[in-house]
Parts: structure tokens; C-alpha cells; sequence
């Protein structure tokens, strides 16, 4: 049995500015010493969204007009550093569910892949476009085809890069490849047995 199929994301958008937005400012080290991952979220950018006291500077994120944002939108190599796990386990306790860049760090994009996260590369030119949009209109609507490879927002559209094997992954619902073993464990199991590995 397959995971979701992840073919369409839709949602409100935000934009975070900024070429090469490392890993350790979408989610400073510090708040790594966890067992899980689950209340990451409140983490997520922290150094960049909060004083030392912290209260809220001004940024994106903290900005009541894009509140409940489920599309991040950024720049050039998006998630570069570290290949920390929980930049896109923060990224997506804070309510994200895909991102729009220019490009990506090449681990960051596969973590995001293995959480059904779709990281969609678009030229420069798309993106500024796409921000205007959004901050004239924080309420728009981005439409991000997985499927088709598109991204549509009131009565513009454009195209969107993703690499072929992440594409059949995240539209055939085999993205996450730890969860489909677990799904597979009795297979597993009998063919241990089979090879004489168990009892």
C-alpha cells in the first residue's frame, strides 16, 4: 500500500528573501538537542525572528498578514549547510507543506522529499512576480501542480523544475522509503526466514 499521493499543494504564501539560507538559520543548532522532532516548529528561523528576549523582530514569518502560510517561498540555494534533518522537520512543524526557490542544497531537497514536502525550483523572474502577488494580495491562493509541473496564483501561472525522481516519488506515493518498509515488515519478516537469517 502506497503513502499519499502528493500531487497538488495549495495554499497561502510567504516569502522569505535572501540567497543561501542555510540550515542553521531554519533552525539554529541550539534547538537540536531534542528526542523527536515534534515542537520544532516554534524554532523554525528563530535567530531571524527573535531578540534575545524574545519577542518578535520584523520578518516575514512574523507578519500577521501571512500567518497559517502553507508555501514558503525563497531564493537561490535554499537550505545549504549542514545537512541537518531538522531544517525541514522544523520547516514543517511550522505549517509548511512545499517550497518555491530559485534552487536548493542538494541533502535539504531530499530530506524535504522523504517528509511529502515538494521543493519546486523557479526562475528569478517567476519568483519576484509570485512575491508581489502575495504581498499585494497575502490571501492569494498558490496552487503548486506537482503532477504538471506548475505553480498558479489568481490568473498567472508558470512553470516549475523538479528533478524525475522526486517527481514519480512524491505522485506515486513513494516518498518515503522508511515507511514503506515498515509497511512491508511481514514481507521482510518471511523473506528473513526464507534465508535463514531468523528464526
Amino acid at each position: 500500500m502506497a503513502l499519499a499521493k502528493i500531487t497538488q499543494i495549495s495554499g497561502t504564501a510567504v516569502h522569505v528573501p535572501g540567497n543561501d539560507i542555510d540550515t542553521d538559520r531554519i533552525i539554529p543548532a541550539r534547538f537540536m538537542k531534542c528526542v523527536t522532532f515534534d515542537g520544532l516548529g516554534e524554532f523554525a528561523f528563530y535567530d531571524v525572528r527573535k531578540n534575545e528576549d524574545g519577542t518578535d523582530r520584523a520578518h516575514p514569518l512574523n507578519d500577521p498578514r501571512f500567518k497559517g502560510a502553507s508555501v514558503l517561498i525563497s531564493d537561490n540555494n535554499f537550505g545549504c549547510g549542514s545537512s541537518r534533518e531538522h531544517a525541514p522537520q522544523a520547516l514543517y512543524r511550522f505549517g509548511f507543506r512545499a517550497v518555491i526557490a530559485e534552487s536548493f542544497a542538494e541533502i535539504f531537497f531530499g530530506n524535504c522529499t522523504t517528509l511529502g514536502i515538494p521543493c519546486v525550483t523557479a526562475s528569478a523572474t517567476d519568483i519576484k512576480a509570485l512575491s508581489a502577488a502575495i504581498e499585494a494580495d497575502p490571501k492569494l491562493e498558490v496552487n503548486i501542480d506537482v503532477s504538471a509541473l506548475t505553480v498558479t496564483f489568481g490568473a498567472n501561472s508558470f512553470k516549475v523544475g523538479l528533478p524525475k525522481s522526486a517527481h514519480e516519488a512524491l505522485t506515486t506515493g513513494h516518498w518515503d522509503a522508511i515507511g514503506e518498509l515498515l509497511e512491508g515488515k511481514d514481507a521482510v519478516a518471511e523473506k528473513m526466514k526464507a534465508l535463514g537469517w531468523a528464526a
